[in-house]
């Protein structure tokens, strides 16, 4: 699905990324992690198109993204960003319509556009308040809509920006179990994320970043490991089991 050899990101002279190299394949889901200011949006923005990478080369399906068309691309992947702002008062259920419209380019909407909308609300537990305004929801109910906008559009790679932001424990879980019936269903996820045991519990690979390169690539078990957390993060990390199998990681307050 993804390739990405080599990938550089310069801005005014100062490396923001450099020697990203990785694969991705179909069903999978990729957690990318790191401290504040690693590179981790700036990757993600790579991934979907909206950045040029400085050098290097990023395939999508075996082909350059830059010969992709944006209407090629919002018919394969599907972008959620940090920064979700909705400057009108659009209903609920109108702003996840709004990931319909690359299949409603060339032709009028129809009731398979209106039962993907549905559908993309109730994975992510939106349905309830469909019809109020975007703006009164609060900022876990928007989560939920602006996930349901994606999940319309059908695509085949979702690319998630901080995806559990403002959400509480519970919907951070409901959020990522429809990213996994994705994954199981045969398309991929790439999520930036906080969280590192959200990361550990439902990641495929993990992509840890530090200072703009890889510090490791490779399964939880294999990235999560207390020495190189603690080199990266700057902070005492204890690992626990978890029912899973997956690393549990505890990160130590120095009075501990």
């Amino acid at each position: 699905m993804f390739r990405v050899e080599r990938v550089a990101y310069r801005v005014g002279g100062q490396e923001l990324l450099a020697e990203v190299s990785f694969t991705l394949e179909a069903g999978r889901f990729m957690s990318i992690i790191g401290p504040n200011g690693a590179g981790k949006t700036t990757l993600l923005r790579l991934l979907s198109g909206e950045e040029r990478p400085s050098s290097g080369v990023i395939e999508l399906f075996g082909r350059p993204l830059p010969h992709y068309s944006s209407l090629e691309l919002a018919l394969l992947r599907a972008v959620l960003t940090q920064r979700r702002e909705v400057g009108f008062a659009f209903k609920a259920y109108e702003v996840a319509f709004l990931g319909r419209l690359p299949h409603i380019e060339n032709r009028a909407e129809n009731q398979e556009d209106h039962r993907a909308t549905e559908w993309a609300l109730q994975q992510t537990v939106a349905r309830d308040f469909a019809a109020r305004s975007y703006l009164s929801l609060s900022g876990s109910e928007q989560s939920r809509v602006d996930l349901a906008r994606l999940l319309a559009q059908v695509p085949q790679l979702l690319l998630l920006d901080e995806p559990t932001n403002h959400l509480d424990p519970r919907h951070q879980m409901e959020i990522l179990m429809v990213c996994r019936q994705l994954v199981k269903a045969g398309g991929s996820v790439v999520a930036v994320l906080h969280d590192l045991n959200l990361a550990s519990v439902f990641s495929d690979q993990i992509l840890l970043l530090h200072q703009g390169r890889i510090a490791a690539l490779g399964s939880p078990a294999e990235v999560l490991l207390t020495e190189r957390l603690e080199a990266v993060y700057g902070l005492p990390f204890a690992l626990a089991p978890h029912t899973s199998g997956r690393p549990w990681v505890l990160p130590l307050p120095p009075f501990i």
